[in-house]
């Protein structure tokens, strides 16, 4: 049985210890606001932009061309969608050139992610699912030349591929991971069962992470592998349906005895982890660009409707009431493509640690896109809850809300839930104080250690806390290059110093036991998303006053907003009932309250809630889903 103490260390294991290059958002939790790392706000090259915009212009006329509608009714991408975005380069925007690919920035990506989602978000979880986590990105950045000069060219030329992780009793806790990669001679040989795979029922390639025991001596541990998915003893058993997404092509696939020759193998045996987290720093921001395109098209479906729709003499757009709404809605889009386009731009550069930027993006876009996309069911009053086919078919004009809502939901779950993200970020933020204290606070350091730590302790929090205590912020004058958005980064300076003594707070009074306190510690995450959201509209609306001029009306907006939420949050983090819903949770779950469950037909329960999946590969048919190949479909980007 796999115990908290070893699902710590794996996840541990797998972090990447170093901060070798700055961090925004790093500096954020620690008190600082260093918008030093992000104004002049970023640029992409001049190469970059050419070819990222030429791309753009192609895949709009190919989006356009789309049946957004015929891919929702039919719950299935049609073959001709593949063979278009394969002909695009879509398949191959982020392999680099060299390897027949298109070479986009992450700036380029994420907007091409935008556009074509737009058409139908099934479209972008499949191009993400392929690029950001897929083949393409743990090959391009941990591949051998060899491999890379295998498999590059098949991905960027339409052939689609997949990651595989997820288990059926196996999610955010890879400690327990069930399936393994025996060795043999020549390689390694899979069983297992692996579950959610985007991708699973149409993919050529699979990366698959397999647990390697150690033996003999020999390194164990779990380990990435990329793997033919025609290979022997492979089944797709299942294709997934889900409330949303419903043209994606998810699937339940089971390995048997699959052997996998060890040119095969990523890196080195033990580090899939490892190979997953790096991918996912960057890959994570492909979930915000599907966020701002729902984003993007709930202002104009409620900008439209708030127009023409009347109540009581004028149009509802005029009533308080839904006024505050249609400006919540695109206020919340300017900072979703703010903090999406800043984390990219950041990327690019190369000089940066985006870990936490792009996570903050990845939490904030998914939370903050639900509540935007809600809000515009709520205007749209019974219409939003109403098919776009029905409301065709009736002669109004159809608008997917109903259908956006149901997309949407996923992507607070998606590579990385919520919950789970508070968490990622909230150890990210803590680091610096684990660092320095945390064998003060670990029951198994010993005396030796404890005394060190005691020492580095002593030596940065006597220059670190006195920071805290006053900054720029408190000075009415600072910041006043940025004219009517001054007020907010004042309040973002003296926020973040806030921040960091909540944050000090907490370890102070919890120490060990800070890592239970889940609650307190997500509402820290969320106001460094609030304050990163923020300082990306604040910089960008500065930079581009000459060319938008309504980003700074956006940015106050947002800000104004923003400081609401966060005020909130600060004040929640002492004063919520934290203690008594955790007690009421285990009464709950000894069966102390099944009274509140009475009344309803009862729930059958002779299937368990969780299952290993146990009939073998006889018993099921493979349902993969043939489309057409590379081969019938070479792209035409002029080389």
């Amino acid at each position: 049985m796999t115990t908290q103490t070893d699902s710590r260390k794996v996840a541990e294991g797998a972090r990447e210890t170093e901060w070798t290059r700055p961090s925004f958002g790093r500096e954020l939790f620690l008190g600082r606001l260093r918008l030093d790392l992000i104004d002049p706000w970023p640029t992409a090259s001049p190469e970059a932009e050419a070819t990222g915009e030429e791309f753009l212009a192609r895949a709009r006329r190919v989006a356009e061309g789309i049946d957004g509608r015929r891919i929702e009714r039919e719950a299935s991408i049609p073959d001709e969608v593949f063979a278009e975005l394969g002909q695009l380069g879509a398949f191959g925007m982020k392999v680099p050139t060299e390897h027949g690919g298109l070479g986009l920035s992450h700036l380029h990506y994420c907007r091409a992610l935008t556009l074509i989602s737009s058409a139908h978000p099934s479209l972008g979880a499949l191009l993400s699912a392929h690029q950001s986590i897929g083949v393409p990105q743990p090959v391009k950045m941990f591949g051998t030349p060899e491999q890379q000069e295998r498999f590059l060219p098949r991905v960027a030329a339409g052939e689609v591929s997949a990651f595989l992780l997820t288990e059926p009793d196996v999610g955010s806790d890879p400690a327990r991971l069930g399936t393994t990669a025996d060795p043999v001679e020549g390689g390694h040989v899979l069983n297992g069962v692996k579950l959610w795979a985007t991708n699973g029922t149409v993919a050529g390639l699979y990366v698959v992470m397999a647990r390697v025991p150690a033996t003999d001596g020999a390194r164990g541990g779990i380990t990435a592998f990329v793997v033919e998915a025609d290979s022997p003893g492979i089944t797709v058993e299942a294709r997934n349906s889900f409330m949303g997404l419903r043209g994606i092509e998810n699937a339940l696939i089971r390995f048997h005895d699959t052997f996998v020759p060890d040119e095969n193998l990523l890196v080195g045996v033990g580090r899939g982890l490892k190979i997953a987290l790096a991918t996912l720093n960057t890959g994570r921001l492909s979930l915000p660009a599907m966020c701002v395109g729902a984003a993007k098209w709930s202002t104009r479906v409620a900008r439209q409707w708030s127009l023409e729709r009347e109540q009581w003499g004028r149009p509802v757009g005029e009533h308080e009431a839904i006024a505050t709404k249609v400006a919540f809605i695109t206020a919340s889009t300017y900072a979703l493509e703010s903090m999406l386009e800043l984390s990219c731009l950041l990327a690019d550069d190369g000089r940066f640690d985006i870990r936490i930027e792009a996570a903050l993006a990845k939490l904030h876009a998914s939370e903050l896109g639900w509540l935007v996309v809600d809000e515009l069911v709520q205007v749209r009053g019974g219409r939003g809850y109403e098919t776009a086919d029905s409301l065709e078919a009736r002669g109004e004009r159809g608008a997917e809300a109903e259908q956006i809502l149901r997309d949407m939901r996923i992507n607070r779950i998606f590579e990385g839930s919520t919950e789970i993200m508070h968490l990622m970020i909230a150890r990210e933020a803590v680091d610096q104080h684990l660092t320095v204290a945390g064998d003060i606070i670990d029951p198994k350091a010993g005396l030796d250690a404890k005394a060190r730590a005691v020492g580095r302790a002593t030596g940065f929090y006597a220059g670190w806390l006195p920071t805290l205590a006053a900054g720029a912020g408190n000075l009415p004058g600072a910041y006043s290059e940025f004219g009517r958005l001054a007020a907010h980064v004042r309040y973002m300076e003296r926020a973040s110093r806030r921040l960091a003594r909540q944050v000090f707070a907490g370890m102070a009074r919890w120490q060990g036991r800070l890592e239970h306190r889940q609650a307190y510690l997500g509402r820290a995450v969320d106001i460094g998303a609030e304050l990163y959201a923020m300082a990306a509209c604040c910089v960008r609306a500065r930079a581009q006053q000459d060319t938008r001029p309504d980003g700074v009306a956006l940015a106050d907006a947002f800000c104004r907003q923003a400081r609401v939420r966060i005020d909130a949050l600060f004040w929640a983090l002492w004063h919520n009932s934290d203690a008594s819903d955790r007690k009421l949770a285990k009464g709950v779950l000894a069966g102390s309250f099944t009274k509140v469950e009475d009344g309803i037909r009862d729930v059958s329960e002779h299937l368990p809630w969780v299952s290993a999946w146990s009939p073998g590969p006889s018993e099921r048919d493979d349902v993969r889903r043939k489309i057409p190949g590379p081969a019938e479909h070479p792209h035409s980007v002029p080389r």
